[in-house]
């Protein structure tokens, strides 16, 4: 490692909820829930991972795992061999449940990566641009990589062979409130269930739903019970969780909530709101949806409301 290298670095990656109803591989929202790696260069080669927290005793202490993953990757693009390790993993975000966990680990690790290779953003910060070319191509769709990369509430893209996305910053007056089950479920057999082909009318209605939905979200939020209305995969999905779906169809017919499939699921997400003013779990308004959600949905489901994470990958200061 060269000397003006840090010699540790530190990254908080946040959970991210994606899809949110209609805007399949290209919505997404960064939630205050994190995901931290510390990582430091060895001399001796060796590579030693220590996790805590979501997932420790079931992901692997080796070059298997996902973060030490994205960080060859980086380097390699880099040109350069990854280093000798001690990486520690300290999880806060549930494995398998729709809320961006592997998303947070490649970014995590490419930023980490990127830390450790010298590079920052124009604002000395993260280089986000960067980190976020390297994540999606790994990750494979950019609707958990965008938010966790730059937060807010993120409308991803490809174009040719880059990945685009745009940030916004999310009505204050917006509250995301998850619903967590304790059964969980993979990205790739919820992936599994969509069809080749859809209806071109289902096409289209989920357009005009996902260009509402950036409008609701973003300075609209009476409209967003009708912007979270989907054809395109939450219905093909529900074998895989039907309570979940069945949640949902509770909260949004007896309730009037705008709930969705976080993600791959089976996390319901409910984007509750306030008529005026900052929406918080102890303002009034807020405090009323949040009691419906937990009589809708039982002992069965953990209710976390959550504000949302703005900034996006944080890397405090590298220790020289």
């Amino acid at each position: 490692m060269s000397p003006s290298r840090p010699t540790r670095v530190s990254v908080q990656a946040p959970a991210t909820s994606a899809n949110l109803g209609p805007g399949f591989d290209a919505l997404g929202l960064a939630l205050r829930l994190y995901n931290t790696f510390e990582a430091s260069p060895r001399e001796d080669g060796e590579l030693r991972v220590r996790v805590e927290g979501e997932g420790a005793d079931e992901v692997p202490l080796d070059e298997r795992h996902l973060v030490v993953r994205a960080m060859r990757e980086t380097f390699e693009r880099a040109g350069e061999q990854l280093p000798g390790l001690d990486l520690t993993c300290v999880n806060g975000v549930p494995h398998a449940r729709g809320l961006g966990s592997s998303s947070s680990a490649i970014v995590g690790g490419v930023a980490a990566a990127s830390a450790l290779l010298g590079r920052t953003g124009p604002d000395g910060g993260p280089d986000r641009d960067g980190i976020y070319q390297i994540a999606a191509d790994i990750e494979g769709h950019p609707d958990n990589v965008a938010p966790c990369v730059y937060g807010g509430y993120t409308v991803a893209y490809r174009d040719g062979d880059r990945w685009g996305a745009v940030s916004l910053a999310p009505d204050p007056r917006v509250l995301p409130v998850l619903c967590v089950p304790e059964w969980r479920l993979s990205t790739e057999r919820a992936r599994g269930l969509l069809p080749e082909r859809v209806p071109h009318g289902d096409a289209a209605f989920n357009a005009g739903r996902a260009a509402l939905m950036t409008a609701a979200v973003c300075g609209h939020p009476e409209a967003l019970y009708a912007a979270t209305r989907d054809r395109l995969h939450e219905s093909y999905r529900a074998p895989a969780m039907p309570d979940t779906l069945d949640l949902i169809r509770d909260l949004r017919q007896h309730e009037k909530l705008p709930a969705v499939v976080s993600g791959a699921g089976p996390t319901v997400l409910v984007l509750c709101s306030t008529g005026a003013g900052e929406a918080s779990a102890d303002s009034p308004e807020i405090a009323d949806q949040i009691d419906s959600i937990r009589r809708r949905a039982g002992k069965n489901w953990d209710i976390r409301p959550l504000l949302v994470e703005l900034a996006g990958v944080r890397s405090p200061s590298p220790h020289p």
